[in-house]
């Protein structure tokens, strides 16, 4: 199957990538580095973390690989910090990342990584050194509700960035087994962020479920909240509390989806059980 994409100008100036097969136009508010800088960069803290690390190799899982502004963006944040990272990529296909090396100069974010793109497209995989940062980078092309839920030997990580289409539009990246199995590859003795750009109440139930303590995360764009999850209560700066517990018991679309088809439906007994229960509320 083709991809067909395009360059488009937002309303603010800033260039950025449309697809054509999906509709869907990436980063479409406030352009792609001003969100990885807001979504992802800062509110993960990922610059400090990583300076303070003690690990031999940090990693980084970007779920929702695209154009590699994300990445890209987080790079350049971290160029000056003499540590290794490990950024492992996941996407069904390459092709926007193909799109935006061959549109670098218009783009602005892939220049300076055309031949790490290059790498990833032709080999899947490249090793660099950014300034003082040694980064070792790998694409995994494939399904990822597929590739997580089996046995695929991936490094635990300390921070994820998600990024995948919406609940409606792609509900199989969305489901309570994806994240009970997402939940259980990180290392219980390694502290992991993850911040995604929904605040809907069925994803923040979902990862509850899931095992995650969840939080509000900082507005960008359009958004008045994002959402920051971890097996680490100390990485969430603003937790979910009894407010938003007793609006998600009255929600009419709060219910966890089991499998990849999108419905909206209030809270199971048993999963309102399970939000009550859950150790981030006995704290609050």
């Amino acid at each position: 199957m083709e991809f067909a994409y395009s360059l488009v100008q937002l309303a603010n100036g800033t260039t950025s990538i449309r697809s054509l097969a999906e509709g869907e136009t990436f980063h479409p508010v406030i352009g792609p580095v001003a969100e990885a800088e807001a979504l992802y960069v800062r509110q993960l803290r990922l610059p400090e973390r990583l300076t303070a690390a003690t690990d031999e190799e940090w990693v980084l899982w970007d779920v929702g690989l695209g154009s590699a502004a994300n990445v890209t963006t987080a790079l350049r944040h971290l160029a000056g910090i003499p540590k290794r990272i490990c950024i492992v990529s996941f996407d069904h296909t390459l092709e926007p990342l193909r799109f935006a090396r061959d549109h670098a100069p218009e783009l602005g974010y892939p220049l300076g990584f055309e031949t790490a793109f290059g790498a990833l497209l032709e080999h899947h995989q490249c090793e660099f050194v950014h300034d003082r940062l040694s980064v070792r980078w790998q694409a995994e092309v494939a399904d990822f509700p597929t590739l997580i839920q089996s046995a695929a030997p991936l490094p635990a990580p300390h921070a994820i960035f998600y990024d995948a289409y919406s609940p409606a539009r792609n509900p199989a990246m969305w489901t309570l087994p994806l994240f009970q199995r997402l939940f259980e590859r990180l290392d219980p003795t390694r502290p992991c962020a993850m911040a995604t750009y929904s605040r809907a109440t069925l994803l923040r139930t979902t990862l509850l479920r899931a095992g995650f303590c969840v939080g509000a995360g900082e507005a960008t764009g359009e958004k008045e909240e994002t959402t920051l999850a971890s097996n680490a209560l100390s990485l969430i700066p603003r937790p979910l509390g009894s407010d938003w517990l007793g609006r998600a018991l009255r929600s009419t679309s709060a219910e966890p989806l089991e499998s990849a088809v999108y419905r909206q439906a209030p809270l199971s007994e048993g999963t309102r059980a399970a939000l009550l229960g859950h150790p981030q509320f006995r704290q609050d």
